[in-house]
């Protein structure tokens, strides 16, 4: 199983398919899965003669369950260590939910040339928290609510959030999939408590404002408009007026776990923006 060793002695799981060679996209998954999230992503565009890499983030799926590190600043130092070696030049980085955040973060101190551009899909800058900057965020009461269900019952939360909000499964109308609803539960269980405790303030409370600001490559961001876990004036909406050099690709009636519910939309609207 391919894995690297960081500073700090932390062993991170990735999955590298595809020839070398080819241009490289990275993904980077939410809050509190694995790089198993994006296996419709990759797959595609394996097929569409890429190389592409996904890992799971310290304290997630198969990487180590860490006690410490469970930040932002770690998990962009994270990527840095995997770019530097896998040798990624011109890279490509797609990040959903908190796996955005850590795009921002990562592109925003990233090496020169490891970087050609940036996506962001339901993702949370710029802060998911409601602050005196930024009143459009959410009260500290909710993610309190997400400690406290994960602190007493973490493999039922497991079960409702992808059962309920996250794919939208909650809405009139909506075609149910027991798949997606199970797979992200096995998921979430692979993991460690204690980072995925941890990483409920990382993804609510970092303020990723200076890191949209440096960013200078061309970002896409793909929001659902009726995203319940990352709502869309707070995030994308918002978002969008910070960067230098950005785009937003809005997606009505669609949920924050559209990667997966809606694959085939967001995977054409991914391609042309990478080859365009």
């Amino acid at each position: 199983m391919p894995t690297i060793t960081t500073d700090d002695g932390t062993s991170i799981f990735y999955k590298d398919w595809g020839p070398k060679d080819a241009p490289a996209i990275v993904f980077h998954h939410g809050w509190p899965l694995s790089a198993d999230d994006w296996d419709n992503q990759m797959l595609f565009f394996l097929n569409e003669g890429f190389r592409v890499i996904a890992h799971d983030r310290r304290g997630h799926g198969r990487s180590d369950q860490t006690n410490t590190g469970n930040e932002m600043d770690t998990y962009a130092a994270d990527v840095i260590a995997l770019a530097r070696h896998l040798d990624l030049q011109g890279a490509v980085h797609v990040g959903h939910s908190t796996g955005g955040g850590e795009v921002i973060r990562y592109v925003a101190r990233a090496e020169p040339g490891r970087v050609a551009k940036a996506v962001l899909i339901g993702a949370v800058p710029p802060i998911m928290l409601k602050t005196e900057a930024y009143p459009l965020g959410q009260p500290i009461e909710v993610f309190d609510g997400f400690r406290a269900g994960l602190a007493a019952n973490r493999a039922q939360l497991f079960l409702d959030v992808p059962s309920g909000p996250f794919y939208g499964f909650n809405r009139e109308g909506a075609e149910v999939s027991e798949g997606l609803i199970r797979n992200w539960w096995r998921q979430g269980m692979m993991g460690g408590a204690k980072a995925h405790y941890d990483c409920i303030k990382a993804f609510s409370e970092t303020d990723f404002t200076e890191d949209l600001k440096a960013v200078t490559q061309p970002v896409l961001l793909m929001h659902g408009v009726d995203d319940q876990i990352v709502p869309i004036d707070a995030s994308a909406r918002t978002a969008i007026t910070l960067l230098q050099n950005g785009t937003l690709k809005e997606y009505p009636g669609l949920p924050h776990g559209m990667a997966s519910t809606h694959a085939d939309t967001i995977n054409a609207d991914l391609l042309a923006f990478i080859r365009g």
